[in-house]
């Protein structure tokens, strides 16, 4: 049975353009979505001190907390709110994988409107290394690709992208990514090199993935937890 028309683009058919579909529903706006002098002005507008976007900021990229109740420098009574506007969920998890003696870990997650997507996080002996998703499904139809057969459902939001990288700072500072012989153990952990070669192609979303750069290699508050080394 074919596709209902706007779910999905059959098979052979190549792409760069998303799908409209009747019931498409934005990802909601993220702190990663912004640049940081754009942070502050979101602030503003939703009725907050400027200076609470290096804060959230600060929170999010090097602490690497979204709870509330971890963020101690903000006033108890809207941390919620702030939290809840500023940094919503983007991924859920559904399921991992995990291979290589516990070098390797494959997550899949749900995005907010029920797309699926996949990141890869590996450890080396000498960098970890994340690949990531930029779009959920995939327009380019390689025949040899599953994910370029299965057609294109959407594109990512920088934010959904950036999300990829944090989720996996947070599991290498969680000590979720144990594997490896005695010398790699000893070294710290922190995400070293990021790759697009998840699911879609960059290039066919390329403003939401040059923004996602741009936050991943920007100098934060503080030497974030997710920025490269060199």
């Amino acid at each position: 049975m074919p596709d209902a028309p706007g779910d999905r683009l059959t098979p052979e058919r190549f792409t760069l353009r998303a799908p409209q579909r009747a019931d498409a529903r934005r990802p909601p706006r993220h702190l990663a979505d912004l640049a940081p002098d754009e942070r502050a002005t979101a602030l503003r507008e939703d009725g907050h001190a400027a200076y609470r976007a290096k804060q959230l900021s600060v929170h999010y990229f090097e602490r690497l907390v979204t709870d509330p109740e971890r963020m101690s420098d903000l006033p108890k009574a809207h941390r919620d709110r702030l939290v809840a506007e500023h940094l919503p969920t983007l991924l859920t998890p559904v399921t991992e994988l995990v291979a290589d003696g516990g070098r390797t870990v494959k997550s899949v997650w749900r995005l907010h409107d029920g797309a699926l997507v996949e990141s890869v996080l590996m450890r080396y002996p000498d960098r970890v290394t994340i690949c990531v998703s930029s779009q959920a499904g995939c327009g380019m139809n390689c025949p040899f690709c599953a994910t370029g057969q299965g057609g294109l459902t959407r594109n990512l939001s920088t934010a959904e992208i950036v999300e990829q990288v944090v989720a996996a700072a947070r599991m290498l500072r969680h000590g979720r990514l144990p594997g490896g012989d005695a010398p790699e153990r000893e070294a710290p952990l922190r995400v070293s090199n990021v790759v697009f070669m998840g699911m879609g192609e960059a290039l066919a979303n390329y403003s939401r993935a040059v923004g996602a750069i741009r936050r991943l290699t920007a100098r934060h508050p503080t030497d974030w937890a997710c920025r490269p080394a060199g």
